[in-house]
């Protein structure tokens, strides 16, 4: 009975490896799948994010109506005085000249701080890419022992019973 008892105890042990070893790649499995999503999704991030027109932005848009209010008012404030002190049409076509400017110097600053924030943006994707690759490497690093270790331990069993026996 006790050689026998033995086979079953590592037979039993062997089986238990098994299981154990299909649960923990059970597992593994569904990290890799979520951490795949995660890249999936930061992706998708990325390409949203990325490709957005700066000057379409609700902060750029707002920002271009202020300067514009702000030339409107001062266009009529020119136009006023032009009118009570006989100002000349040249000097309201400076004054428009000048405020028209200040349009085009306020896109020219939304373009740039456009680039500044798809570069940052471009960094943010490409940490979080390489974070998550680095997991999923893991991963994989962790599968190839687990199925380095159930192989010795189903071995093991083997060897066991083969004693046993």
């Amino acid at each position: 009975m006790g050689l026998l008892g033995g086979a079953i105890g590592a037979g039993l042990s062997a089986v238990g490896g098994i299981f154990g070893g299909i649960a923990a790649s059970k597992a593994m499995k569904n990290v890799q799948n979520n951490l795949k999503e995660q890249r999936s999704s930061n992706r998708d991030w990325y390409d949203r994010r990325y490709n957005e027109d700066a000057t379409q932005r609700a902060d750029a848009v707002a920002a271009v109506n202020r300067v514009e209010q702000g030339i409107r008012e001062r266009n009529r404030q020119a136009a006023g005085i032009q009118a009570v002190t006989g100002g000349t049409e040249e000097s309201l076509a400076a004054s428009k000249a000048a405020n028209n400017q200040a349009i085009a110097e306020a896109t020219a600053a939304i373009a740039i701080n456009g680039d500044r924030r798809k570069d940052a943006i471009e960094q943010q994707y490409q940490a979080k890419d390489e974070a998550l690759q680095s997991q999923l490497n893991d991963l994989e690093r962790q599968k190839a022992a687990g199925v380095s270790q159930a192989i010795q331990g189903v071995a093991q069993a083997g060897a066991n019973i083969a004693g046993i026996m």
